[in-house]
């Protein structure tokens, strides 16, 4: 039996969550209860256009029910972190009406100092007991948020990432292609040298791709664009648009490559590079729910997701508190797939 992992902006039954809870990301009372007013309210705006699923540690379900409003189902399982792309299961699809669950190795994005990952490596293999998938388990150490697909056999990854020291040391490029291509379903793969400067930060994930690069359709790949060369990542979205322009995907196609602007802001009130990126957005049933950053750039941003998705609606949803804990709106949320 063949699985495929279908693209974000196939239907899907349900998106999942996971609530902040205590833990070095979240730092001390104040940034963990900020960290959950920003979960509940992208929780709420993808709960317009499908149901979601928030998953909570024991005994926090009283509160996240009072932030999150009626509407959303809640479950109960241990946690260490809350950023579902990366800890939950990648789903795929038979295209018979089949659904399983990919089950990555998860180590904390590399076996990092500040990470706990106790409870957050099973997560996957619960959410597809709830989901009722079966699971396909991998040797390979990888997160959501480090690939993304066209649904034809295309994926993007990162060299930092799947080929980083943290996760697979002693894995070659070939190695790691054919696990991403068995578990996936696809048949090509395009890297991309780096991520964006700050995710080598502290609570980094070390390049994720889906802040840099993604699909908005078969052929087509959405860049994040630094256009400002005083941030250093001027120079890396030089490199990401070289290196996309001119290549073809797994059908042949020679890929339409649109830059997305990055936010004006470079730097944030602590005077750190930001990372801010509209590429982080999530796809759902009629819906883009799409960063804002209370920037200039924000309202460009989304009037080029409405041409770009002229059937869906665009709903924005202030993304900073989630980026200054290393991640996004795509980066919290979790698709499965509808069959």
């Amino acid at each position: 039996m063949t699985f495929r992992m279908p693209p974000e902006w196939a239907p899907h039954e349900r998106t999942w969550m996971a609530w902040p809870g205590p833990n070095p990301t979240f730092g001390d009372a104040a940034e963990l209860a900020g960290a959950r007013a920003a979960w509940a309210s992208v929780a709420r705006a993808v709960r317009r256009f499908e149901p979601v699923t928030m998953v909570h540690g024991p005994g926090q379900g009283e509160g996240a029910r009072e932030l999150l409003g009626p509407g959303i189902d809640l479950v109960e399982r241990p946690l260490d972190d809350a950023w579902m792309r990366d800890i939950g299961p990648t789903f795929v699809t038979d295209g018979t009406g089949g659904l399983a669950a990919v089950d990555w190795v998860f180590n904390g994005w590399g076996a990092q100092d500040w990470a706990r990952w106790d409870h957050d490596r099973d997560i996957a293999r619960q959410v597809a007991g709830l989901a009722g998938a079966p699971v396909l388990s991998s040797t390979l150490v990888n997160e959501g948020g480090a690939i993304h697909v066209d649904g034809e056999g295309t994926v993007l990854l990162t060299d930092t990432v799947q080929l980083g020291a943290g996760r697979n040391p002693g894995w070659t490029r070939a190695e790691v292609e054919a696990e991403i291509h068995a578990k996936l379903g696809t048949s090509k793969a395009i890297w991309l040298p780096h991520g964006l400067t700050a995710d080598y930060g502290t609570y980094g994930t070390q390049g994720h791709v889906d802040i840099v690069a993604a699909f908005a359709r078969p052929g087509t790949v959405l860049v994040h664009t630094q256009r400002d060369p005083a941030h250093p990542d001027h120079a890396r979205s030089r490199t990401h648009l070289e290196t996309l322009r001119g290549r073809t995907d797994a059908r042949g196609r020679r890929l339409e490559v649109v830059e997305v602007p990055a936010p004006a802001v470079l730097k944030d009130e602590n005077g750190d590079w930001v990372d801010y990126s509209y590429i982080n957005h999530y796809l759902c049933n009629g819906g883009v729910v799409l960063c804002a950053f209370d920037d200039p750039n924000d309202a460009p941003a989304a009037d080029l997701f409405r041409r770009l998705f002229p059937e869906r609606t665009v709903t924005q949803v202030d993304a900073r508190t989630i980026f200054a804990n290393g991640g996004g709106i795509h980066c919290v949320t979790q698709q499965q797939p509808r069959v």
